[in-house]
C-alpha cells in the first residue's frame, strides 16, 4: 500500500480514500472507507478509457453482470457509478495476499491438504459464477486471495455474459481475454468458450499452487510458444503429489466436454468434509503462512489508522472535480475537495479487487510493499504486536475470530464509532466473551434453556442511537431459532438464523434478511453466542472485524 498523494482525490462517491492499493489496465485502485466505517476497495477508471464509448458500454455491462454473482467464495461488485464522468466501482477489501504472492514470495508451494481445500473453495466459486450465467475467463493466482477462512475469487473485470462471448459481442474479433499461462486452449484458438474454460484454468492454478510451476511452462521462450503448448501439448504435472495428479490432469484436458464440472471437483476433493458456509472447517494453511496473514492484517490496520495525508501534507492537493463546485460563503471555511461522481449509500462490503484488468501480460502479483509509517503510540503498537503473535502462535479458532474478513450482518451501525451505550450496564465493545458460566439444560440437539428469551442491547454512534432486540427460541438443528431486530436513525432491519450447534456456546448459521432496505441490511456470517452470566449474552459474528455485541436479558 502507498499513502494517497496530492494528485489523488480525497473522496470517490460515498467513500473516503485511505491509501493506494495499486494500478492496472483499468485504472487506479484505492483502499477506502465508507461514511459508516466499512473498509472497501475502489477502482477508478482511467480518464482516457472513460472517454471511449465502447469501453463505457463494456464497463456498464461488466458491472451489471458482476452484481449477479453471489455466494461465499467470491467478491462481487457492490457499488458503482458507471455514468459518472470518471466511472468507478467499489468492492470490499480482503486483508490477505494473492495466491501468486503466497507461492512466489511468502511461503512457496502449498501442501497437498491445503491445495485440496483450495480446490474446493475455487470450485464453489465457479459454481456461483456459472449459476449467474457468466464465465470468469481469467482465473489465475493473482485473482485468488488467501484468507484464514479459505480462498476468495476476485476481479470479474473481464467476465462476460454467455451471450456476448462470441466475436459479435463486445469482445473484438481476434482479441484474447485471459492471461498467458492460465488460459484454456479454446481461448488460445479464439473459439467460443464455455464454463469448462474456467475448469481448465482451475487446473493450472492448482498445479501452480502445489508445485510453484506452470503446467505448460513459463513465457521465457515467448508468449506465442507458451500458447502453442497450451493448445497442442500435454502439461507437465510430474511434480504434483500423486493424489492430486489425476484431478489436475482431467481439468487440463484439451476437449472441454471431457473436463470435470465444478460439482465433480467438489466430490473428488471431499469438500463436504473440509469446507462449509464459505470457510474451511479446520485451519487449512501452514502455521508460517498464518503468521504472514497476521502481518497483512497489521498492514491494513496501519493504513486505516494513518488514513490519507493530513491537511498540512495535502495543502497543495487539487483532485479532479466532477462538475463546478458551489463557491462557499466568504465567511465559511473552505470545504474539502468535491468527491468523484454521485454519493451512494454504503452497501455490505467484502472481497477485494486485484488492480490488473486481465488484458495482456499479467502485472506483478500482490499489493505493493507498505511504506514506512510514522511511529504509533505504545498502546496501539502493543495491540498490533499482540494480534501478530496470536496469529503466529495460535492458528486455531481464536485466530479465525481475529483475522477473518467476514462482516456478518451489514448492520448499518456495527462499524461506526460508538460513543456510548443507552444502558450504562452494558457495552457493545466488550472483549471477547469468556466461557459460558451457565450449565446447559436442553433437549438433545436443542437450544439450551438459559439462552431462550429476549435480549436487548443499545449504543450510540456519531449518527445517533441504535437498539438491538434479539429473541432466541427453542428448536432443533436447522430450525430457525433467532430473530434479531436492529433500529437506528436511518434504518430498521430484521434478520433470522437457524441453529448450527446447540453448544454451549450456542452457534447459529449465517443470518438471512427478513425485512429492511437491501442497501442498509444484508445477510451475515455465522455467529457464536456465549453467556458469561445468566443475565448477559455475548454474540460474536465469527470472522467479523467488529467487536462482539453484549446483550442483557429483558425483564
Amino acid at each position: 500500500m502507498e499513502r494517497t498523494g496530492p494528485d489523488d482525490p480525497q473522496r470517490i462517491g460515498a467513500y473516503r480514500l485511505l491509501a493506494r492499493l495499486g494500478a492496472g489496465g483499468m485504472g487506479q485502485v484505492y483502499l477506502a472507507r465508507s461514511d459508516r466505517g466499512r473498509t472497501v476497495a475502489v477502482k477508478l477508471v482511467r480518464g482516457e478509457l472513460a472517454a471511449q464509448e465502447e469501453f463505457r458500454g463494456r464497463f456498464r455491462q461488466e458491472v451489471q453482470a458482476a452484481r449477479r454473482v453471489g455466494g461465499q467464495w467470491t467478491a462481487p461488485v457492490l457499488d458503482a457509478d458507471t455514468e459518472a464522468p470518471v466511472p468507478w466501482l467499489a468492492t470490499g477489501y480482503v486483508a490477505g495476499p494473492s495466491l501468486q504472492t503466497v507461492v512466489s514470495t511468502d511461503h512457496g508451494p502449498l501442501p497437498e491438504r491445503s491445495v485440496r481445500i483450495l480446490a474446493a473453495g475455487l470450485a464453489y466459486a465457479l459454481q456461483d459464477i456459472h449459476a449467474a450465467g457468466l464465465i470468469h475467463r481469467d482465473l489465475k493466482p493473482s485473482n485468488v486471495l488467501i484468507t484464514i477462512d479459505g480462498p476468495r475469487v476476485i476481479d470479474f473485470g473481464i467476465a462476460r455474459a454467455l451471450q456476448t462471448v462470441t466475436d459479435g459481442g463486445l469482445t473484438r474479433t481476434g482479441a484474447l481475454v485471459g492471461s498467458p499461462g492460465f488460459m484454456a486452449p479454446e481461448q488460445v484458438r479464439g473459439t467460443p468458450v464455455t464454463p469448462a474454460c474456467d475448469v481448465f484454468c482451475l487446473g493450472s492454478v492448482l498445479a501452480y499452487a502445489a508445485t510453484g510451476a506452470l503446467p505448460f511452462g513459463a513465457a521465457d521462450s515467448g508468449v506465442h510458444a507458451l500458447m502453442y503448448r497450451i493448445a497442442e501439448e500435454e502439461p507437465d504435472i510430474s511434480g504434483l503429489p500423486e493424489p492430486l495428479r489425476d484431478l489436475v490432469h482431467d481439468c487440463l484436458r484439451k476437449d472441454p466436454a471431457a473436463r470435470p464440472t465444478p460439482a465433480d471437483i467438489l466430490a473428488r476433493v471431499g469438500a463436504n468434509d473440509t469446507v462449509c458456509d464459505g470457510r474451511a472447517l479446520e485451519p487449512w494453511l501452514p502455521a508460517a503462512l498464518v503468521a504472514q496473514l497476521g502481518r497483512h492484517a497489521v498492514q491494513l490496520l496501519e493504513a486505516e489508522d494513518s488514513g490519507p495525508a493530513s491537511p498540512s501534507q495535502a495543502v497543495h492537493a487539487m483532485p479532479t472535480v466532477i462538475g463546478p463546485p458551489t463557491p462557499p460563503p466568504a465567511h465559511a471555511p473552505a470545504p474539502p475537495p468535491p468527491a468523484y461522481a454521485h454519493p451512494h449509500p454504503a452497501p455490505p462490503l467484502y472481497g477485494y479487487p486485484h488492480p490488473s484488468h486481465g488484458y495482456g501480460p499479467t502485472p506483478p502479483y500482490g499489493p505493493p510493499p507498505t511504506p514506512e509509517q510514522p511511529p504509533r503510540n505504545g498502546r496501539s503498537t502493543a495491540a498490533l504486536v499482540a494480534v501478530a503473535l496470536v496469529v503466529a502462535l495460535g492458528a486455531g479458532g481464536g485466530v479465525y475470530a481475529v483475522m477473518s474478513d467476514g462482516h456478518g450482518e451489514k448492520d448499518p451501525a456495527a462499524s461506526g464509532t460508538r460513543t456510548g451505550t443507552t444502558d450504562p450496564k452494558q457495552s457493545t465493545t466488550s472483549a471477547s466473551p469468556t466461557p459460558s458460566a451457565s450449565k446447559s439444560t436442553s433437549r438433545d440437539g436443542g437450544v439450551p434453556l438459559e439462552y431462550v428469551g429476549t435480549w436487548r442491547a443499545g449504543f450510540e454512534t456519531d449518527d445517533g442511537e441504535h437498539t438491538r432486540v434479539l429473541t432466541i427460541g427453542q428448536g432443533e438443528l436447522g430450525d430457525t431459532v433467532m430473530n434479531l431486530t436492529g433500529e437506528g436513525p436511518t434504518y430498521t432491519c430484521r434478520w433470522t438464523a437457524t441453529l448450527r450447534a446447540p453448544g454451549p456456546p450456542l452457534e447459529l448459521n449465517p443470518s438471512q434478511v427478513v425485512s429492511g432496505d437491501p442497501v442498509d441490511c444484508a445477510p451475515g456470517q455465522w455467529s457464536r453466542l456465549d453467556m458469561p452470566d445468566e443475565r448477559t449474552l455475548v454474540r460474536e459474528l465469527v470472522g467479523s472485524t467488529g467487536a462482539p455485541v453484549r446483550y442483557t436479558k429483558a425483564d
